[in-house]
């Protein structure tokens, strides 16, 4: 077993390593992204949902103009969730929209708009783990409380030599023990320290090519002493990607293509999309599509002109990958609007709350050889 686990949380109290993480991050690092340099909760709060799983230069714009369309926790609360989630569009992992959206209800419903300072009570808050709500508490009130995301267990498990997967349970609470005990004392830099560990996972003991040769932990780091930097952190086992298809199915009349609500729950949840004739199928179970079969699947929306297949594309989910074989099938005859469907003008096909991958394929429509 590692020695990670044997600690008592005492023998891992080093206050070189947070001084050398704070010496660092004073002078080398990030000190000008737009949710810096303040304490309004709510920036950072936003900040740091959006910057869940997703880097920082994709993160920039949609932050901008998130803040642009909804300034204040109240605005969010008050605005309906179709419109943050097009305000979301393209970001990816819609559940973090669904739960900001959540969120910001619950903090003006309970906490009359105002982020509570204290760790627990923002961790019981939709969206908000344990480490963000730390996160979000040091930046906001200099509140002393340890982080533990992807970019810290890198550099723990480098640092440290740790050599099992940081997301077993066990080794996980091993390093929280040891973020716990690595924390600087009171009044010495709580914010930097935390921005210090974020700025070096993110620019230094990055995932690929570590540079080790400019990190303040270069001394006392175990992976670069044992030329193991790229085995640790030890990667997740591996297991085969399931692979599915979707034949979605663009409907136009007029200028206009025919949108789904999807359901709240699920993949893309709460977002439109194309309609699909069969769902998301695996591969090993997908017939070939037949032209004929699919214009009399579009035949509850209307008479059928022309069916004319569109170029493909794959788009991967965390835990699947999906081949869309995408239709443009072409109306003569509006049947009318069902059920949780509505038709969006292609020319304003930018503001709809699609996913990423959907609002591509539709670009496809404006091709003058698919779309007169």
């Amino acid at each position: 077993m590692n020695r990670l686990t044997e600690f008592d949380i005492t023998e891992l109290e080093d206050p070189g390593f947070s001084r050398a993480v704070i010496d660092w991050q004073k002078q080398h690092g990030r000190h000008a992204l737009p949710w810096q340099n303040t304490r309004d909760a709510y920036r950072i709060w936003l900040s740091e949902i959006m910057l869940q799983q997703t880097q920082v230069t994709a993160v920039l714009g949609y932050y901008a103009r998130f803040l642009e369309r909804f300034p204040t926790v109240v605005a969010l609360a008050e605005a309906p969730l179709e419109d943050v989630m097009a305000h979301w569009s393209g970001l990816g992992y819609y559940t973090r929209a669904r739960n900001l959206h959540a969120c910001a209800k619950r903090v003006v419903e309970q906490y009359g708009g105002s982020f509570p300072s204290d760790p627990a009570l923002l961790a019981e808050l939709p969206g908000i783990g344990r480490s963000t709500a730390a996160a979000i508490s040091a930046f906001s009130s200099g509140t002393r409380a340890a982080i533990l995301d992807g970019n810290v267990k890198r550099v723990f498990a480098r640092v440290f030599g740790v050599d099992q997967y940081p997301g077993i349970k066990p080794v996980e609470d091993a390093l929280w023990r040891r973020a716990e005990a690595l924390l600087p004392a009171r009044g010495e830099g709580i914010e930097a320290y935390t921005q210090g560990l974020m700025d070096l996972g993110a620019t230094l003991c990055t995932r690929g090519k570590p540079d080790c040769a400019r990190c303040p932990l270069q001394p006392r780091c175990v992976a670069y002493a044992t030329n193991r930097t790229g085995e640790l952190p030890v990667p997740k086992p591996k297991k085969a990607t399931p692979e599915k298809r979707a034949l979605m199915l663009a409907v136009i009349d007029g200028g206009q293509v025919l949108l789904q609500q999807r359901p709240e729950s699920g993949i893309w949840g709460g977002l439109l999309s194309l309609p699909e004739f069969d769902g998301h199928v695996g591969l090993d179970e997908a017939e070939d599509a037949d032209v004929s079969v699919l214009a009399g699947a579009a035949g509850e929306f209307g008479t059928v002109a022309e069916v004319e297949p569109l170029l493909p594309l794959t788009h991967g989910f965390t835990h699947y990958k999906l081949h869309i074989q995408p239709y443009r099938i072409a109306l003569e005859r509006r049947a009318g609007t069902p059920a949780g469907h509505t038709w969006w003008n292609l020319a304003d096909i930018d503001a709809a709350p699609l996913p990423a991958p959907v609002k591509k394929l539709l670009g496809q429509l404006g091709q003058p050889t698919l779309f007169g």
